[in-house]
């Protein structure tokens, strides 16, 4: 008993050295270095004000406190980011991306742009899930899902591929809405064109984009919310049906893939292959950042909704998404193109 105790001792004296071994190599690695968060947009977008608070904050939750600074990378719909960070980017944990979450399914779809697979990235988490809703200006008469499969609703988009436009050529596909889909809106534009009833529906753009940007709207109950998108209906929307409950099939199927991406939100991630414990040290610390009240006061501060996933979690969802069928793979590619062509505002 005494030799297998000796044993179990050393044993769990070896591991509790190799642990501490483990986060002093961190805690030196990160002292006096700088980590750069890549966001995939220009500044001043929802993205990347999202990352400059995380930044502000995360730096003192990594082991040796790194700088932490924040870079734009621009282009090709957020492609350039990802390739960049997949390709390019060093592969210590001194790298990090706040990328448009759209971009990840790109190399599923079958994009050649697309020069990344994003089951070997290395997610760290995300601060929030997107959920699609469709809303209608509240003077109209439509007031109810039912209503805008009864008559021909005008939803205005920015582009044919923008989100805005492939749930309501979604919905016209699977469910028989009349949607009727006019671009040429800038993001603002469309927001104008819904107050002033020159369009009657909004319909794929986040409700946590909605309430950042014009909160007023749901304060005063200025819209009407007729559907929701996502795998779980959003809290504060208990009573308005979600779009995978009228689906089944492979409809359902497709519909699921579309939306993956905005169940993770505004993901960070990491290159593929840095070293396992700047992994667990990144992922723990952006745990703490999102729980530190000075974080949670600049988000509050800044509109910003919370709804934390963990680095898991991200991949869990990736990878249920490469799970799809071919057929239902090739219809969501389709669909995210969007429509042939789309009205243009007058």
């Amino acid at each position: 008993m005494r030799a297998a105790n000796f044993v179990f001792s050393g044993l769990l004296c070896a591991g509790i050295y190799g642990f501490a071994t483990s986060a002093g190599a961190v805690e030196s690695f990160y002292k006096g270095a700088t980590v750069s968060i890549n966001v995939g947009s220009d500044a001043g977008g929802g993205f990347d004000l999202v990352a400059r608070i995380v930044a502000r904050h995360l730096g003192q939750h990594i082991p040796g406190k790194p700088a932490i600074i924040v870079r734009n990378m621009p282009g090709a719909g957020g492609l350039v980011n990802a390739n960049y960070l997949f390709n390019t980017a060093p592969r210590d944990g001194t790298a990090l991306a706040a990328p448009f979450n759209t971009v990840f399914l790109l190399p599923l779809l079958g994009d050649p742009a697309a020069k990344f697979d994003p089951r070997d990235l290395t997610w760290i988490g995300s601060t929030d899930k997107q959920q699609g809703i469709c809303l209608t200006w509240h003077q109209t008469a439509l007031k109810t899902f039912d209503d805008i499969k009864s008559r021909e609703v005008v939803a205005g988009t920015t582009a044919p591929n923008a989100t805005p436009a492939t749930y309501p050529f979604f919905l016209n596909t699977v469910l028989g809405t009349k949607f009727k889909i006019v671009g040429g809106y800038s993001t603002g534009g469309v927001r104008v064109a819904l107050e002033q009833g020159e369009v009657d529906s909004i319909c794929g753009m986040a409700i946590q984009t909605h309430m950042a940007v014009s909160p007023q709207w749901f304060e005063r109950k200025l819209v009407n919310v007729l559907l929701q998108f996502g795998l779980e209906k959003h809290k504060d929307l208990p009573d308005v049906p979600l779009a995978v409950d009228l689906l089944k099939g492979e409809d359902l199927e497709v519909l699921e893939l579309i939306m993956i991406p905005h169940e993770f939100g505004r993901p960070f991630v990491a290159p593929p292959g840095i070293p396992t414990d700047r992994r667990d040290a990144l992922r723990a610390a952006f745990d703490a950042t999102l729980k530190d009240p000075a974080f949670l006061d600049d988000s509050q501060r800044a509109r910003q909704s919370l709804d934390p996933l963990t680095g898991a979690q991200i991949e869990a969802l990736i990878h249920r998404a490469y799970k799809a069928s071919p057929s239902a793979v090739q219809r969501a590619a389709r669909i995210l193109r969007g429509p042939e062509s789309v009205d243009q505002k007058r």
